[in-house]
């Protein structure tokens, strides 16, 4: 997937639209640091904004290959476009997270993108690793090496929040000590 190509693409249709969003996913982590291989591309966009998404994405030669109430995926018959998915917000957690996103520049500064927050990055992984037990141990290691990054600049209320959602208080208060010493 040529990253910049489609990211130039979708930035400029999301403006033009204004389409309510935020970059998450694998990318989204290696933009606060956390660098691991992606092969996709991954947004948060308002639940409301999916039939402009259809259209832009529909333009841009996609077609969809699943939906869902909570997720759209989109594949390219080319390989340079790849594949994106789209993650739906329409509960309170999930917009806040897009009202909370932040603007980074990317690609030598060329282009500027709404980025989900590190906190709402966590909460997304906590989600991930309740609902898939098979994926605790790699969700666990990027909360961990998001919170080792970033342990002064987090706003620990929002993350604790995330915990209790899914049942997991005590790891959070454990994950709190260890990275901002006892309370």
């Amino acid at each position: 997937m040529d990253f910049k190509l489609v990211l130039e693409k979708l930035l400029t249709a999301f403006e033009k639209e204004c389409i309510r969003y935020a970059l998450m996913g694998g990318f989204a982590l290696g933009l606060w640091g956390v660098h691991r291989s992606t092969v996709d591309i991954d947004f948060l966009v308002n639940r409301d904004d999916l039939d402009k998404i259809h259209s832009i994405m529909s333009a841009l030669g996609y077609q969809c290959v699943h939906q869902t109430k909570n997720v759209t995926q989109y594949v390219s018959s080319l390989s340079i476009f790849g594949e994106i998915d789209f993650l739906h917000a329409f509960r309170e957690a999930s917009i806040g997270m897009l009202k909370r996103a932040e603007e980074k520049r990317i690609f030598g500064e060329s282009l500027t993108i709404k980025v989900l927050k590190p906190e709402d990055l966590i909460g997304l992984k906590v989600q991930a690793m309740s609902n898939d037990k098979s994926r605790w141990t790699s969700e666990l290691s990027d909360i961990e090496r998001i919170m080792d990054l970033h342990k002064t600049d987090l706003d620990w209320s929002i993350i604790e929040e995330y915990f209790v959602l899914f049942g997991l208080e005590k790891m959070a208060k454990e994950l709190r000590s260890k990275y901002c010493g006892p309370e």
